[in-house]
């Protein structure tokens, strides 16, 4: 396959995630800012937020110090001028789908073509600001619904595993940066059982898990109340939850292995050794150690693996 073909398919489903994904940080910040806190609490969690989507200098230039709510909401949904909003990603996964509209079946490109334009409608009638909550569902839905027509349409060759290649790339940064998000929003990791806000901080955690998709599965694994442990366990090391980082990246070592001739190339190798310290860590070791830092070397190790998949496959641009 030629590499700018692989370029656009793999870019084309990394905003499609992106997007998906940027809906679901926002959603859970919205949701925990509706319970009852401080204002010094609620805006840190915005914060963080931007920190933890590298967006903190960008929002600065922009808005200023103060950090309230519905700038932040405002910046990360409707700025075109930030690449990361959503109105971007969605535009931008159109543009890549259209440049490469002879590989894509008809129902992939309407499905992107027509989520891009009912978002335009959507912002300009005002839909985002009247309900906030419902606008990032229709954004999530729109995300799985371009992955089933996927699956359920396309021939699965090179052109479908590049697609899925970008979407678990994406989907592992992503997942790492909302954990994240909930440890920079409070000043302990995990409450001891007799602090007084445990009750509160058990809705700060059903938030993070339903922002996942996740709620009802915690349910079914652990039977127990929710404990701070048991999220980072399920959303860090569990392999068939999907949006967990040892389900992503044992997609992505699937995905890689169809479209390289190579099987010891750099990519495969870091890609593997990366699967490998996730399949056989514990979360108490990670818990020890600090899973703030454990995170954040998660980040730059997926960020050195997407840099070699663009070295060995796609268009040596930056995007």
């Amino acid at each position: 396959m030629l590499s700018r073909t692989a370029d656009h398919l793999f870019w084309m489903s990394r905003y499609t995630e992106r997007a998906e994904n940027t809906a679901r940080l926002l959603d859970v910040n919205y949701q925990t800012s509706l319970l009852p806190q401080t204002t010094a609490d609620a805006q840190t969690g915005w914060s963080s937020l931007l920190s933890i989507s590298e967006l903190k200098p960008a929002y600065t230039a922009k808005y200023g110090e103060n950090v309230t709510a519905q700038d932040v909401m405002t910046f990360m949904v409707r700025d075109e001028k930030n690449p990361s909003s959503i109105v971007s990603c969605l535009r931008n996964a159109r543009e890549n789908a259209r440049a490469v509209r002879g590989t894509l079946t008809t129902e992939v490109w309407e499905t992107q073509n027509q989520t891009y334009l009912e978002l335009i409608r959507m912002l300009r009638g005002g839909a985002f600001e009247r309900d906030p909550g419902q606008f990032f569902e229709w954004v999530k839905f729109q995300s799985h619904l371009s992955r089933g027509v996927t699956a359920g349409t396309m021939l699965q060759d090179e052109a479908f595993h590049f697609l899925r290649l970008g979407t678990f790339l994406e989907r592992a940064d992503n997942t790492a940066r909302l954990v994240d998000v909930k440890f920079h929003a409070i000043q302990s990791d995990f409450p001891s059982p007799d602090d007084e806000d445990q009750e509160h901080d058990f809705y700060h955690w059903s938030a993070i898990l339903r922002s996942v998709s996740a709620f009802e599965v915690y349910r079914k694994v652990y039977r127990d109340v929710i404990k701070p442990e048991r999220v980072a366990e399920l959303l860090i090391l569990r392999p068939d939850m999907p949006r967990s980082l040892l389900a992503c990246l044992n997609e992505v070592i699937v995905n890689l292995s169809m479209i390289t001739s190579d099987p010891l190339s750099e990519t495969q190798r870091r890609a593997g050794k990366l699967r490998a310290d996730l399949q056989y860590a514990r979360i108490d070791e990670i818990l020890s150690a600090g899973l703030h830092a454990f995170l954040m070397q998660f980040l730059d190790r997926v960020n050195e693996l997407g840099a070699h998949i663009s070295r060995e496959f796609l268009l040596p641009v930056t995007r």
